[in-house]
């Protein structure tokens, strides 16, 4: 395990610079559950950096950082003013790693057989894209398509609002929701809009077949092009006077009917979802 002691080494900018632009085929993760979900993934690490205070004080760190060491990986000891500046987190985990992690193609995601794909339009926040994709991958979604001006998945915070999940679930990032949604057509799925009112519940709605669920970002929603491309919209009931949903509530809550259509046989006398 070698060491850096200064904030000025090209290691430091390296973990600086991935923290600002996630687009270029590096991530950085923070904390050693992230770490570990994304070796569980087999996703590769570039370089560890990990604190004196954490090498004596935090056994599950230090152990995580001593184990990649034998394995070969590169692993540096900093001291903790080296690791505040290396960590964009307020308040640093004390082990941080760059791995090699790319999105995969939106035909990919698309074609997996009896998708259950979720599609983010404008999503900005980082934490609550994280939070929708650690949903998704909790209630057996295949995949994600993040779109728009949505944040980008693979950003620190986005990794880490997801605890893991987006380093292990299929993501596609693509400029234009329309591109999506005829890809998505030409592909035979289902494409159903959340939409604050007037749609219909989501119960009512065949979610079983290959689905593509598309959700909008905070405030705006989805705007008419991407809901006149779509074969339904669905409504979550609400009571007054709650007017919307946080949109990783409402993802989590479509994709679970979904999961339950999927997994509940349909029984004599109950109503038929809407084709």
């Amino acid at each position: 395990m070698r060491s850096v002691s200064s904030r000025q080494n090209a290691l430091v900018r390296s973990f600086r610079d991935t923290a600002r632009d996630a687009a270029a085929g590096r991530v950085l993760l923070d904390g050693a559950h992230v770490i570990r979900a994304a070796l569980d993934a087999e996703r590769k690490l570039a370089v560890v950096a990990v604190s004196h205070r954490a090498l004596s004080d935090d056994y599950e760190a230090a152990t995580l950082a001593n184990d990649l060491d034998r394995a070969g990986v590169d692993v540096v000891a900093v001291p903790d003013v080296v690791l505040t500046a290396i960590s964009p987190v307020r308040t640093p985990s004390g082990i941080v790693a760059l791995a090699l992690l790319r999105t995969v193609a939106v035909e990919d995601v698309l074609s997996e057989e009896r998708a259950l794909v979720l599609a983010a339009v404008d999503v900005q926040d980082p934490g609550n894209l994280g939070a929708l994709v650690r949903a998704a991958e909790a209630g057996g979604a295949t995949g994600i398509v993040v779109c728009g001006s949505s944040a980008h998945p693979l950003t620190w915070k986005a990794i880490r609002g997801s605890m893991g999940s987006s380093l292990r679930l299929p993501i596609a990032v693509v400029r234009s929701p329309g591109d999506v949604l005829t890809r998505a057509d030409l592909q035979g799925l289902h494409l159903v809009a959340a939409v604050a009112r007037s749609g219909a519940d989501p119960d009512l709605v065949d979610l079983s077949h290959p689905v593509l669920l598309v959700v909008g970002g905070e405030g705006a929603g989805l705007s008419e092009q991407v809901l006149a491309a779509c074969h339904h919209r669905v409504s979550i009931p609400m009571e007054a006077p709650v007017e919307s949903l946080n949109v990783a509530v409402a993802a989590a809550l479509l994709v679970y009917e979904a999961r339950r259509q999927r997994t509940t046989p349909h029984r004599p006398g109950d109503s038929a979802p809407q084709n």
